[in-house]
């Protein structure tokens, strides 16, 4: 059985890490350099030693980790792909290599990093100016301050054109007015940058959470992303999911490859059935080939070649496929898989929400419509 905290081997005794040839098949790590892979083995050997063991706790419990935000900090991860201002001014490579490691412990905590990274201080970084980019930036790089990205409302998803909440000049201020609903971190944020209808069109604000009038609350009971505060997000932060979902899947293939390879049944391995190895086969297949999709799409990133039609077709290729991994893998796990001694069905959970947000299936879908008819289907 694995049970958090555990050290997780194969039949034979060795670790999972010295195994990466049962994930890497194709040998795709041969295409990363030695600072991308060294990144990502960092980052790795941080969600085995600190997230990993404690991940049926805080699942269970629905806690968010804070002690883990300054060590997320430590090791650049927040504002990880951003220049200046204390961030790390990492590749896009690099920074999808460490969504990849994070999200294959939980999405929840990968979320986070995405939200303060490529959401909130993202927003800060190309849209604010300069004396919010000194004041808000280098705090949050050290995970010193907490951003959350307010643009979801009740009756605004999928068409943010709708929103409802409104500002207004009052003198040389703003007054803000409306809800919002999954905005990610916004109970624990230190300030939250908000978009809202104005006379001259849509404009976001950056607001204090202690700002008079400013409140937010949980939104429980909630069946996914237990480990997370609920959100939604744009576009800068899909790129992360590109990578983010197939470390999820990576993580569901390789625990129902070590539940098989010793759970025994009818006098042999459950691996050794004709049935069971065509699932892994599969699985290990669209994982390689989504990790390939989200490379192709990071060197465009870091080329300045990227349109958003790329980007929507690697979200909804890997979500669709890191679902379908994750809900596979349980099926391998038997009865066993539904408990939390076993991280398939926790991940599949999690992607629910990830398939979400960011761009619906739907939303995605026509995007790429779009960009193959030039006609739009929106409306």
């Amino acid at each position: 059985m694995r049970v958090a905290g555990e050290r997780h081997t194969n039949t034979t005794g060795e670790p999972r890490s010295e195994r990466r040839e049962a994930t890497d098949l194709l040998g795709l790590d041969a295409l990363f350099s030695d600072e991308e892979l060294a990144v990502r083995e960092e980052i790795r050997s941080f969600v085995e030693e600190r997230i990993k063991p404690n991940l049926r706790e805080w699942w269970e419990g629905a806690i968010f980790p804070r002690e883990l935000v300054p060590e997320m900090a430590a090791r650049g991860l927040l504002g990880m792909h951003l220049e200046g201002y204390g961030c790390a001014g990492k590749s896009s490579v690099e920074y999808g290599l460490a969504c990849m490691e994070l999200e294959a412990g939980d999405s929840g905590l990968r979320t986070f990093v995405s939200v303060q990274g490529s959401l909130a201080m993202s927003a800060i970084h190309k849209f604010g100016s300069e004396e919010q980019k000194q004041e808000w930036l280098s705090r949050m790089a050290k995970g010193e301050a907490i951003g959350c990205f307010g643009l979801t409302e009740p009756e605004a998803g999928s068409d943010p054109s709708s929103m409802q909440t409104f500002a207004h000049r009052d003198g040389s201020d703003w007054v803000l007015n409306g809800q919002k609903r999954w905005i990610g971190m916004g109970t624990i944020a230190n300030v939250a940058v908000v978009w809202a209808q104005t006379d001259d069109g849509i404009r976001g604000f950056l607001v204090p959470t202690e700002t008079p009038g400013f409140s937010a609350k949980d939104i429980t009971p909630k069946l996914s992303m237990r480990i997370s505060v609920p959100f939604s997000c744009l576009s800068e932060a899909r790129y992360g999911i590109i990578w983010g979902s197939m470390g999820a899947a990576r993580d569901s293939y390789e625990a129902a490859l070590e539940y098989a390879g010793g759970r025994e049944q009818f006098g042999k391995p459950v691996a050794g059935f004709q049935l069971t190895q065509q699932k892994l086969v599969n699985m290990v297949l669209e994982i390689e080939k989504g990790t390939l999709l989200a490379l192709h799409v990071g060197r465009m990133k870091d080329e300045g070649t990227v349109r958003p039609e790329h980007i929507s077709a690697g979200k909804l290729n890997n979500v669709r496929e890191a679902i379908e991994i994750a809900r596979e893998a349980r099926t391998i796990l038997g009865g066993n898989g539904i408990t939390l001694d076993h991280s398939p069905l926790r991940h599949a959970n999690n992607l629910e929400s990830v398939l979400t947000y960011e761009g619906t299936s739907e939303v995605h879908t026509l995007i790429l419509g779009q960009a193959l008819t030039g006609i739009p289907a929106f409306r």
